[in-house]
């Protein structure tokens, strides 16, 4: 239940729009029991149509209360009985059906819209939520969480929780209203049928419990087993290239036949359980309907029995009734609990912490003006130290380059500066403060990255420059591609700025995403600059154009740049060797160049490849 609450509270105005929902539903149910128990002086009238003289009470006193609505409705319908017969009568009946039937729709229809308003401003807010909390987290937990599990808990299961509110809201909460109202005028009817119904019902509330028990658990595998098969198919489609080339179409075939079958398994098993407890509740309403009959007949053809035929078929009617609403309560309370299960995996997603948040306290980082300093840092992903006491400090204005074999935690370093990640030993200080004094969205302000991989999006050349940034002109959009070396392949384009780009940049080059990656970082204008090997991946042609791109972008700013190809770097002020995750050679490109280290036998390497 606690659960069911938090999904609500996620509604706009939930309050005000369940007490409407509230409302609505009790005047559709109970104009929708008054439709029914009309049929009782309607069939009076049938069964009776020969009777003598009518008594008509006298109207009683106003008051709230059920006795005063029989009592009235009593004196009207006998007083049209005995002024304008039995025939004027009946239509009086029909008419009130009628005029019933009608108002129980129009109570229904309200309280439907009311339910789809909550429903479609839930699931909205949900998803925002979902997305705003994961945007939080640090890049580490993307590279822990698979990426098609967090897709299908923001699609599947937040479906699975909208399809749980639609049917709680009409059958879990609006239901067991109906079956109060409705038991509650069987009780005005006859007491000892009433009675005999509440005993046998247990019965049916017992048995279905019991299947609803046994999905629960399931539902969680099921939503867990369907977000590896999206897992599966995002990382297929994404590396199509590579499927394809080494033949592991069958591979992969046989990955997603295993999961869906799994799935399928799953699925099924939940189904059938769904399945059985309709016909289970079915047939147990039978049996109870079976009951009443025995037992309200033998009171009816009791000689000294106060219930008439026609109540007794009234009370049949009015029960009858109350089968359907108790069908789509357990088929609610069933929803309901695969909904539960989504919703605990959405709500893990929620309520996890982000590593990497602002403190309390946290300063506006407004100018960066003197010097970014590590101070003896050390970093850690596990229990294996990546970085080891680090200590180096970049001047404003100055270019330190980052360089050595593979996997000794240069790019780990460069996440530092923006707060991907934090030390797990010592500081990272920016103008003699540690960086977690500063608030993450200012910090990040002063910074532009340019990585190996181009990461663009589905969308416009110019989207794409402008992004983060909704209101730059086009002529700044412009400028930046010029600086970038981008401006005329650009213009070569089938809708030049407007041209579509394809899903990570796909329908252009390498050298071509590069530099709108650094037009992107030139629009920004930012004082600080990382680039992560943002040429070590191109051809020379390409790499001749982005490294004349990347000259322009880092005059007059900090930058620290990573490089294996050593050429790119000799204008360094300062390169620092990184071996292990230690600083095992720091200097010029001349001195390192002119000594007999790691720095020195990178570039003989390079020279003979």
């Amino acid at each position: 239940m606690k659960i069911f609450l938090r999904i609500l509270s996620y509604a706009n105005a939930i309050g005000r729009r369940l007490g409407f929902f509230f409302l609505y539903s009790i005047l559709g149910i109970v104009f929708g029991a008054f439709n029914i128990v009309l049929v009782i002086p309607m069939l009076t009238t049938l069964f009776e149509q020969g009777r003598g003289e009518v008594n008509v009470p006298p109207l009683p006193a106003f008051s709230l209360s059920t006795d005063f609505i029989i009592d009235s409705f009593n004196h009207f319908y006998l007083l049209i009985i005995r002024e304008h017969g039995s025939l004027n009568a009946l239509l009086f009946v029909c008419g009130l059906i009628v005029a019933c039937v009608i108002l129980a729709n129009l109570f229904r229809y309200l309280e439907r819209v009311m339910a789809t308003k909550i429903r479609v401003d839930l699931t909205k807010n949900i998803r925002m939520d979902i997305f705003k909390k994961v945007s939080l987290m640090h890049i580490g937990y993307f590279n822990n969480e698979r990426k098609g599990d967090l897709i299908s808990r923001f699609t599947n299961d937040v479906m699975e929780v909208e399809n749980a509110v639609m049917n709680s809201l009409k059958a879990v909460l609006k239901e067991p209203i109906t079956i109060i109202v409705y038991f509650f005028v069987l009780f005005k009817i006859s007491p000892q049928l009433t009675l005999f119904t509440l005993l046998v019902l247990p019965l049916t509330g017992g048995v279905l419990a019991e299947i609803i028990k046994r999905l629960k658990k399931q539902a969680a595998e099921s939503q867990e087993s369907l977000g590896r098969i999206v897992n599966i198919l995002d990382e297929t489609f994404s590396g199509m290239r590579v499927v394809k080339a080494f033949n592991a179409r069958n591979f992969i075939i046989n990955k997603i036949e295993g999961e869906s079958a799994n799935y399928r398994r799953l699925s099924k098993s939940m189904s059938y359980k769904n399945e059985l407890a309709s016909p289970v509740s079915e047939i147990l309403g039978v049996l109870i309907v079976a009951g009443i009959i025995f037992f309200g007949g033998n009171m009816v053809l009791s000689s000294n029995s106060t219930l008439k035929p026609e109540v007794f078929l009234g009370f049949l009617a009015i029960f009858s009734m109350i089968i359907q609403p108790a069908k789509n309560f357990s088929n609610g309370i069933t929803s309901l609990q695969k909904g539960t299960a989504s919703a605990k995996r959405i709500f893990e997603m929620i309520d996890s912490r982000p590593t990497i948040q602002n403190k309390p306290n946290a300063t506006e980082l407004k100018t960066f003006a003197d010097s970014i300093e590590f101070k003896n840092v050390s970093f850690a992903y596990d229990l294996d130290p990546v970085l080891k006491h680090i200590n180096f400090k970049i001047e404003k204005g100055k270019t330190i380059a980052l360089v050595g074999p593979s996997g000794g935690g240069k790019s780990t370093l460069a996440d530092l500066v923006p707060r991907f990640y934090d030390p797990t030993e010592g500081e990272v200080c920016l103008d003699g403060k540690s960086l977690t004094d500063y608030e993450i969205e200012s910090l990040r302000q002063h910074m532009g990255v340019v990585t190996q991989e181009s990461i663009l999006f589905n969308d416009t050349i110019f989207n794409n420059i402008a992004f983060g940034n909704p209101q730059v002109s086009e002529e700044a959009v412009i400028h930046a591609a010029k600086i970038a070396n981008a401006h005329d392949f650009i213009m070569q384009t089938e809708h030049g700025y407007q041209t579509y780009i394809g899903e990570r940049g796909s329908k252009l080059s390498g050298g071509q995403r590069q530099r709108l990656s650094i037009a992107r970082a030139v629009l920004k204008n930012p004082p600080i600059l990382i680039l992560d090997e943002a040429t070590s991946a191109l051809d020379s042609e390409s790499e001749k154009l982005v490294q004349e791109a990347l000259f322009k972008l880092m005059e007059n700013r900090t930058s620290l740049v990573i490089a294996h190809r050593l050429s790119t770097i000799q204008h360094a002020d300062e390169i620092l060797v990184i071996q292990q995750g230690q600083i095992v050679e720091r200097g010029t490109h001349e001195e390192l160049n002119n000594g007999n280290g790691l720095y020195k036998k990178l570039v003989d390497i390079q020279k003979t490849a």
